[in-house]
């Protein structure tokens, strides 16, 4: 216990926060920037981590730094000890966005970056000039990630969220799915048949880490459409249909931002879709967090704002 106590001793919380800098920048000036402080204290920081850790840490792989196996095994503990230390000292305390240098890190896809984060986060850049946000693509490990306060939110479908994760949630905005033609496709009139809808060639998204919604809409429907293409990307699908015969549904308000500007056409579709229900989950921890708190009342006034 006493050499335990004396390796505590040894480290500075400071040299703690320096870590959990460098790993995410992987570059010491970078680091520095963020941190505030000169490149040559970042890079004493770095020289102390790794007399401690007794480990290189980061590693020069061409123009940048990668994290060691032995640092890939300490982001996670010394994040969540960060993360514990941060929540117990933020509650109850007033959060100012105009000063703070709060990075947060959210989960989301392209379709809610354009429509919804992308705004924001501009009205945000003059509200709070100093809060950074890392926007990270939709993974696998979505669940694990926010409840290890990896992720600071994920913005997701609620349907395609599992019931049994220990995670809070609040509703964001709802979205109608349309099917989307290319503007001069040669067979589909100013409506779109059944028969078309059921055997049309499809582009679908295939870059969900579980069932994407059109994958139940159609199950739901009892419909095996005939996939063309898995696109990876809620943006990419429209852009993949001019001078095709082929069809894609979309949420209405992607289509219609996207239509004009690709020349696709915009269509009911002949059955009736459930609507996406876009939700945002974040671990528990983060419930009293008064910055936390404030963005996500941010993010519930710009979803209601959307058109």
């Amino acid at each position: 216990m006493s050499s335990d106590r004396e390796m505590l001793r040894r480290l500075d919380l400071n040299l703690l926060l320096a870590f959990d800098v460098l790993i995410a920048e992987k570059n010491v000036t970078r680091a520095a920037e963020r941190m505030s402080v000169g490149q040559p204290a970042m890079s004493a920081s770095l020289a102390r981590l790794r007399k401690f850790f007794d480990d290189p840490l980061l590693v020069r792989q061409g123009r940048s730094l990668e994290p060691t196996t032995r640092a890939l095994m300490l982001v996670e503990p010394i994040r969540e000890s960060l993360d514990t230390i941060q929540a117990t000292l933020n509650a109850g305390r007033h959060f100012d966005p105009q000063t703070s240098i709060r990075t947060f890190r959210l989960m989301a896809s392209d379709y809610v970056l354009l429509l919804l984060l992308g705004p924001l986060l501009a009205e945000l850049s003059t509200e709070a000039p100093h809060v950074r946000f890392q926007v990270h693509p939709l993974a696998a490990d979505y669940a694990q990630r926010v409840a290890r306060s990896q992720l600071d939110l994920l913005i997701y479908p609620d349907e395609l969220i599992g019931e049994d994760l220990p995670l809070r949630s609040a509703n964001l905005f709802s979205d109608r799915l349309v099917c989307a033609v290319a503007g001069d496709h040669p067979d589909v009139g100013e409506e779109m048949t059944e028969e078309q809808f059921r055997t049309l060639p499809c582009v679908s998204f295939g870059g969900s880490p579980t069932d994407t919604i059109s994958d139940l809409r159609f199950r739901e429907l009892g419909i095996d459409r005939p996939v063309e293409i898995l696109a990876q990307s809620f943006v990419v699908q429209p852009l993949l249909l001019p001078g095709t015969r082929l069809m894609t549904p979309l949420p209405e308000r992607l289509g219609r931002y996207l239509a004009a500007r690709i020349g696709v056409r915009l269509l009911e579709p002949p059955v009736e879709f459930s609507p996406l229900r876009e939700a945002m989950f974040w671990s528990p921890r983060a419930d009293a967090d008064p910055a936390h708190q404030w963005l996500r009342a941010r993010l519930t006034t710009a979803a209601a704002q959307l058109d």
